[in-house]
């Protein structure tokens, strides 16, 4: 052979086998129990309009929307060229057009327009679906949308600005709230020395000659998505801890002040700015009355950690549909991962897991809904339920999205997967709107000062005595805890998690129990109530039928 004459190489290692193809497109709404749930909680009617928002959301413009929206994240712009004070963060396109779907398909306020019943649990519906995208841009929604009925404490501004918060348009950029078609909300709330402890913060707020209107002074610790237009915030005004509305822009034209000094550097939600905010002479608004912040802004809180539930139920159906795309796909040792007996079981168990946590959030957003239109036993069950909801389901989503990564082997581990990003995303929810501590204190403070609240629990429970003996022995088990509780409430703080998670199982499984397949039911009254199963995922028992688990859980085609 002559040096230099080209040799054709079959280039055989280059060649692609036994990997899977793209997951997407797909549709993100193809879960029973999603849909199932819909109908029971009196949603019905939005299934048309889920089905369609599911193609969008596991289509691959969205898909390839929610990576570029993770892989560019905000930067923040203190000043303009000229060296002006802005104080503004620019956001990649593809986080608008995901902001600007989720506005249009009603994840933000619109529900609080919407007299049809079952359009809160719509719009909880929705956010599992389009949680299918990517997290960070559904910290705007859910605050927005939690905005409306803290803002109802002060009639004249909800008369204001409710109609905009409510809109299906979302209309970018820095103005008079009032001229444009449609507006966020964001919340400051913790400070450095206190965080969840709000009842410490130190920014003041000082009457104004303006009747209504205060000056404040301070800063906050975390003020997620700092381009909202309205912001409630909490500060110390003369008559004690209130809330007030702060717009960052003045409606005469001119720009509030709201310095932001830094974004945060996060483990996840990187597409979402996260921000430190100063006040100094910063207009803002009263609203409800002055010391009774707390019990203003709480309406607020409540509306997010159902969101909290939500958001984390959405990362394990997603996390669960692209191990499961993968497993039918990929072969190992001489058959399809799908077809091996402990890949089975372990998606069995995780897909158990989701049904479980979609479920009850589906369950919360109904008792919402029906709460809002004036269901007094609703309400107090809604009380504790977010909070038994919030503390379990955002604690199962770490481990859940680690043992899904692992479903992929290496290849979960790599960037392109998507699932590391997941997995980053995954502890969020558990520690914002309270971590687990304050959620599980917050069940035994309603316990103690508003006793309904564990009888509706109770009464949610007796729906489903009989049907299962294992779920009947754990009912019976937190009875007897419950009423330890009420004999001696000083030792109630160290065992208020153990408490919580008894409730939070009780619960999942008496829906499971009236609602979900025999074979889903039965594999989670047995591992998670009966104790025949291990502390990993993929240790269900002998006889479990995870081939009818796994049919059901997985989209057509994933």
């Amino acid at each position: 052979m002559t040096i230099g004459t080209p040799v054709a190489l079959p280039y055989a290692t280059h060649d692609v086998t036994n990997q899977p193809p793209p997951h997407a497109p797909y549709d993100a709404a193809a879960d029973p129990a999603l849909l199932e749930g819909l109908h029971r909680e009196g949603a019905g009617w939005h299934e048309p309009d889920l089905r369609r928002l599911g193609a969008l959301a596991g289509g691959e413009q969205a898909q390839r929307w929610a990576e570029e929206a993770d892989t560019h994240p905000p930067v923040l712009r203190p000043v303009d060229r000229y060296g002006n004070r802005i104080d503004e963060v620019e956001f990649h396109a593809s986080w608008h057009e995901l902001v600007r779907v989720a506005v249009a398909e009603g994840g933000a306020g619109s529900a609080w327009a919407d007299e049809r019943p079952g359009a809160h649990v719509a719009r909880f519906a929705g956010s599992l679906v389009w949680g299918h995208t990517e997290a960070g841009h559904g910290c705007p929604m859910s605050m927005t949308y939690a905005a409306v009925p803290a803002l109802r404490h002060q009639p004249e501004l909800a008369a204001v600005y409710e109609p905009l918060l409510t809109s299906r348009v979302y209309d970018p950029g820095l103005r008079v709230p009032t001229t444009k078609r449609g507006i966020l909300a964001g919340m400051g709330m913790t400070e450095k020395q206190g965080g969840s402890d709000v009842r410490t913060n130190t920014t003041t707020a000082t009457p104004t000659a303006e009747p209504g209107t205060y000056a404040l002074r301070g800063h906050k610790w975390f003020t997620s998505a700092p381009m909202c237009d309205v912001f409630l915030v909490l500060a110390q005004a003369p008559g004690g801890l209130s809330c007030f509305l702060v717009p960052r822009v003045l409606p005469d034209g001119s720009r509030n002040t709201f310095r932001i000094t830094r974004l945060k550097d996060k483990l996840g939600n990187r597409s979402n700015a996260s921000s430190e905010p100063e006040f100094d002479g910063t207009l803002a608004w009263l609203v409800g009355p002055e010391g009774r912040g707390v019990k203003t802004i709480i309406d607020m809180v409540n509306c997010t950690r159902l969101d909290c539930v939500g958001g984390s139920a959405a990362l394990m159906r997603k996390a669960l549909v692209e191990a499961g795309h993968h497993a039918r796909h990929r072969s190992a040792f001489g058959s399809r991962l799908i077809d091996a007996p402990l890949m089975r079981n372990v998606l069995a168990d995780l897909a158990v897991e989701s049904e479980a946590a979609t479920t009850l959030g589906l369950r919360l957003a109904g008792a919402a809904d029906r709460a809002i239109r004036g269901d007094a036993e609703e309400q107090a069950f809604r009380r504790i339920a977010t909070a038994v909801g919030k503390y379990w389901v955002t604690k199962r989503a770490p481990a859940f999205t680690a043992e899904a990564l692992e479903c992929l082997g290496g290849n979960g581990y790599v960037e392109e997967s998507g699932m590391p990003r997941l997995y980053r995303e995954a502890p969020l929810n558990s520690v914002w709107e309270g971590a687990g501590n304050v959620n599980a204190l917050d069940v035994l403070r309603a316990l103690a000062r508003e006793p309904e609240t564990g009888q509706a629990l109770m009464s949610e429970l007796a729906r489903a005595h009989g049907a299962d003996r294992r779920l009947d022995a754990a009912v019976d088990r937190l009875a007897a805890d419950l009423a330890g509780l009420a004999a001696d409430p000083d030792s109630a703080q160290g065992q208020a998690r153990r408490l919580v998670e008894r409730m939070a199982l009780a619960l999942q499984g008496a829906l499971l129990v009236r609602h979900a397949p025999a074979a889903v039911a039965d594999a989670f009254c047995a591992s998670r109530l009966a104790g025949d199963g291990g502390l990993a995922f993929g240790t269900l028992p002998a006889g479990t039928d995870v081939a009818a688990i796994v049919e059901r859980s997985l989209p057509a085609g994933s």
